[in-house]
């Protein structure tokens, strides 16, 4: 494979890298999916695992000599582009997180139904949630969590706690915004997710859900919830656990069609904790036996 040196960023070959809001990127090929960028060798070997196709790399020379092995895995017509780090710290609105970055195409999202059925196309080989053919039994569901670094790191817990699908709704950041699969640890390619079609309100959303089975559960902080630890979640059969925006939480109309409400108590006058830390110990908590 031919490496490109570069000393000037501004040239038409990485002018997706230095020109383009991420938002830029995700509409680049519409109607089609569009484009999103993988930092750090972690995060591009998962989407690679996880069938995202590759379109070019940039990273800095010293790094990129010590892994050739995943170049090795990239396909001979995908150009690979070297540069010190003084010249990639030039890059606009881009601090280069161990020094690697993969453009990757989008792969379209599969409807809601198949992150519940467990249908999606996603690896077999994810570990702590269901394997690919089989139902969902523990589903979270993120209503407005705006920040990239709380839907990564929400991504992260999900994975290693045993959930079996993320579903998003519209106002969500994108989990695929080049900070949310950083924090995640690349976790985003693990675990089956989409965005709940935006013609749907959530709370009918939720309806749907117990309709076909599932307790319903929102962490809210308002007075008519009971205590996480109080009930034993881990042996019911399917449950989905709502949480809500960074400001607002999860909207009353929405808490209201959930079939109880939940709260982490809390010590010392604390009000709360933030939804990424919050998701943890819900995850934990709500696991299946």
């Amino acid at each position: 494979m031919k490496i490109f040196p570069v000393s000037d960023l501004n040239i038409p070959e990485l002018a997706l890298y230095n020109e383009r809001a991420e938002t830029g990127l995700y509409r680049y090929y519409e109607p089609e999916p569009g484009l999103f960028i993988a930092e750090t060798p972690m995060v591009i070997e998962r989407a690679l695992d996880a069938g995202y196709e590759p379109v070019s790399m940039l990273g800095e020379e010293k790094l990129l000599r010590s892994r050739e092995d995943l170049l090795e895995r990239l396909p001979e017509d995908v150009p690979v582009y070297s540069g010190t780090g003084e010249v990639l710290s030039e890059i606009a609105g881009y601090r280069l997180a161990r020094g690697l970055l993969c453009m990757m195409r989008r792969r379209p999202l599969p409807p809601a139904t198949e992150v519940e059925q467990g249908t999606s196309k996603f690896p077999e080989t994810v570990q702590g949630a269901c394997k690919a053919g089989q139902a969902a039994s523990r589903l979270v569901i993120l209503d407005r969590v705006m920040n990239p670094t709380n839907v990564g790191a929400i991504f992260r817990s999900a994975a290693a706690l045993g959930m079996d699908g993320i579903l998003l709704t519209k106002g969500c950041s994108d989990p695929l915004y080049r900070r949310a699969a950083r924090v995640s640890m690349g976790n985003v390619f693990l675990i089956p997710w989409t965005y709940i079609d935006e013609r749907i309100p959530t709370h009918e959303y939720i309806n749907g859900l117990k309709e076909r089975g599932f307790l319903t559960a929102a962490m809210t902080l308002s007075e008519d919830t009971v205590s996480l630890g109080s009930r034993d979640f881990s042996g019911v059969e399917k449950l989905a656990v709502v949480m809500g925006s960074e400001s607002e939480g999860v909207s009353e109309e929405t808490a209201a069609a959930c079939d109880v409400r939940v709260m982490i108590p809390m010590a010392r006058g604390v009000d709360s904790l933030n939804v990424a830390a919050a998701s943890a110990v819900a995850f934990w908590e709500m696991r299946k036996a």
